[in-house]
């Protein structure tokens, strides 16, 4: 029975890359000289640390086109609030998204069987595996889902045949 896994599983090695490529750039940057900005990856948790705002902002788009260049969605990254730390100092928390979480597992089960195609949606831990007769159906349902969920980086993965 063909079969595939809809996942959404970022490559870490190249997060990690971009948060040093991003950690080099504030070092060597005019305008964070003397400042306390900095930034480190730690457990799937990106930490931004800076003196405002305005400067927590410019290290988060540095850290988005470091991604954008190693080809990481930027749309794995799920931003926290701002939040005080001694002194005059800001931190941000952005969180790097793995695995489909379970009502976004479920809205693809739901669309998959409103569609009305010969194919059936399983959810498996953070992963929905989609299984069908024919490998155009299956291929119908990627796109179907890729337009159902646009919000989240899903790729597929373990096509069998």
């Amino acid at each position: 029975m063909p079969s595939f896994d809809t996942v959404c599983e970022p490559d870490l090695t190249e997060v990690k890359n971009g948060v040093d490529n991003t950690a080099k750039e504030i070092g060597t940057r005019f305008d964070f000289k003397g400042t306390s900005a900095s930034i480190e990856l730690k457990d799937k948790e990106i930490t931004l640390i800076g003196d405002a705002d305005f400067q927590l902002q410019q290290i988060d788009d540095v850290l988005r086109n470091k991604l954008a260049k190693r080809n990481v969605d930027v749309r794995f990254l799920d931003k926290g609030d701002v939040q005080k730390i001694g002194g005059d100092k800001v931190k941000q928390v952005i969180k790097v998204r793995n695995g489909i979480e379970s009502e976004v597992a479920k809205k693809i089960q739901r669309a998959i069987k409103d569609s009305k195609m010969k194919v059936q949606a399983a959810i498996q831990g953070d992963a929905v595996r989609v299984t069908g007769a024919k490998r155009d159906d299956l291929q119908a349902a990627m796109a179907l889902i890729k337009k159902e969920v646009p919000d989240m980086p899903l790729s597929f993965n373990n096509f069998r045949d």
